[in-house]
């Protein structure tokens, strides 16, 4: 039987394909990111990966239907593709609340013409079967596919509000609150992308008694992998705060970094073993 003291085994003997969620600020990179992960293939919800040379499918995702019929074939159909990158979250969510209309319109005399038409709040809450559907297709992707996961996102900041503490601002991932909670809780890690900047103080404060600054910085690529007051992040392997990517399209110290902590249980995606990539 499996549930025998006999055959208890350590919790951290077997590496499962990971589930990675990054999201972070405009044009920092974050879809070429999920790309130098393992053998990927791209689910486009949005256009925005032309430059990019990595495998896809013709077209975007542009209703549910389509979504289950990709994901789908990659569950059937005979691949070697080893990571499934989602370009991005937050343009799928609309896509997941006209889902829940359709499906809330069905047992309904006057269709509803917009998630919001179901009560206040009660529409998001419908849409979590939608979205957990999404999840287990993910789910059986890593575990019967072997198929590391990485949803895309975008960063939008909003007031935080704790229960023991003052209101501040933060980034965070730019979805509902209850989809976003869904998703963090799912993701093995949650990383904020950002560029390193420093503030520099050009006026003392003189007569206003306020002293002013500006930021400067040159372009070089932050992954933050645990959270703080400024961000929410996490990650299982106690990886480094702060991976300084800088210009590296490869992204290869976070790769090292994940090697590192895992004790060699992530292996290195084959093409940082180029000489190209080195």
């Amino acid at each position: 039987m499996s549930f025998d003291l006999s055959n208890v085994i350590s919790a951290a003997s077997e590496f499962k394909p990971q589930r990675s969620l990054v999201y972070g600020v405009p044009g920092i990179g974050k879809t070429v990111f999920g790309c130098t992960f393992e053998k990927p293939i791209l689910l486009r919800v949005e256009d925005g990966a032309a430059a990019i040379d990595v495998a896809t499918f013709p077209k975007l995702i542009e209703n549910y239907a389509e979504l289950m019929e990709a994901l789908s074939a990659l569950h059937g159909q005979e691949h070697d593709f080893k990571t499934l990158v989602l370009d991005s979250l937050d343009w799928l969510e609309p896509i997941v609340w006209a889902q829940t209309v359709t499906r809330l319109n069905a047992d309904r005399d006057r269709p509803l013409e917009s998630i919001e038409g179901v009560g206040y709040g009660k529409g998001y809450v419908e849409a979590e079967q939608e979205w957990r559907n999404v999840l287990g297709w993910l789910d059986a992707l890593r575990l019967n596919r072997g198929m590391a996961i990485v949803l895309i996102a975008h960063a939008e900041i909003k007031r935080h509000e704790p229960p023991d503490g003052d209101p501040f601002d933060r980034y965070q991932i730019k979805l509902h609150k209850r989809a976003w909670a869904l998703w963090q809780e799912w993701a093995d890690m949650v990383l904020f992308a950002n560029y390193r900047k420093r503030t520099i103080k050009t006026k003392d404060g003189g007569k206003s008694g306020q002293d002013k600054f500006r930021a400067e910085g040159a372009g070089e690529r932050c992954l933050y992998t645990d959270e703080r007051p400024a961000y929410v992040a996490k990650n299982h392997w106690s990886l480094p705060h702060e991976i300084f990517v800088g210009q590296d399209k490869t992204w290869r110290p976070f790769h090292e970094a994940l090697n590192q902590a895992t004790g060699g249980k992530y292996a290195l995606p084959s093409t940082l073993n180029s000489k190209e990539a080195a």
